[in-house]
């Protein structure tokens, strides 16, 4: 099996339990400060898991509930979030998806993002983005931004604060008058930009080896999107934030809006 079937797989089978425990009675486990995990995301890791460890038994893990399993020194590190947008799910809200990608050397190529309930899996080989839909491979590519949706995180930690704070730029006259705010799981967000559902997305934050950007930031770069730091520089490079655009347009307009908070 490839790299990219095993991501696709362990995906769905993360996906599956997220799917089957959604609506249920779960316990929690706080983290820090709001945040916290349930029940069904340690049991879609252990899922995910299940399918990577005995294909890959030599690579790197880390997941976002169980931490960091094997080599340290390993060249090949699986991503696994199992569950992006916990909140949501415990709010029973079914705007979530399951993250599996492989960073293997420098930088990550294959990744998978499973939602749940649409059934749909976001997912690329590196040599070029697709959605699964029932079986069927159909090529991403974004077309120019034809519906004015921006995601913006608004959740910490604010890396780039007080300079940038995403709150402000969904106040900005500027930013109103063209696009309109959305707010869903991080992945989502991500792969509909990829799919031509949302114009772009913005995140503060440090994106390297972030298991919550990993997958969706793979898909977006294969289909094509333009993706750069908060600042226009190259993504990953230091806690320098994400702009993820259908279009370079879309994406210039954002870099302006984003760059006026840094010059304040």
């Amino acid at each position: 099996m490839s790299d990219a079937d095993l991501a696709v797989a362990a995906a769905q089978a993360g996906a599956a339990v997220v799917r089957a425990r959604f609506g249920q009675p779960l316990e929690r486990f706080a983290k820090s400060g709001n945040d916290f995990a349930t029940a069904a995301d340690i049991e879609a890791e252990r899922a995910v898991l299940d399918v990577l460890r005995p294909a890959r038994p030599h690579d790197a893990v880390l997941g976002e509930e169980s931490g960091h399993d094997g080599d340290a020194a390993a060249g090949r590190l699986w991503l696994v979030d199992p569950l992006c947008g916990t909140l949501n799910f415990a709010a029973h809200t079914p705007l979530v998806a399951v993250n599996v990608a492989l960073r293997d050397g420098a930088g990550v190529a294959v990744a998978a993002a499973a939602d749940p309930f649409t059934g749909e899996v976001f997912w690329t080989d590196g040599r070029g983005a697709r959605v699964r839909r029932d079986g069927t491979d159909v090529p991403l590519a974004p077309p120019p931004a034809v519906v004015p949706l921006v995601d913006v995180n608004l959740e910490p930690p604010f890396d780039n604060g007080p300079g940038f704070r995403a709150v402000r730029l969904l106040n900005d006259v500027a930013f109103t008058r063209r696009f309109g705010g959305r707010v869903t799981s991080t992945t989502l967000a991500l792969t509909w930009v990829a799919a031509g559902r949302r114009a772009a997305y913005v995140t503060d934050g440090d994106i390297r080896d972030n298991v919550h950007f990993a997958a969706g930031l793979a898909v977006c770069r294969a289909a094509g999107c333009v993706v750069t730091g908060l600042r226009g520089q190259p993504v990953g490079e230091g806690a320098d934030g994400m702009i993820a655009s259908a279009d370079r347009e879309t994406h210039d307009a954002l870099l302006t809006l984003v760059g006026k908070q840094f010059r304040a």
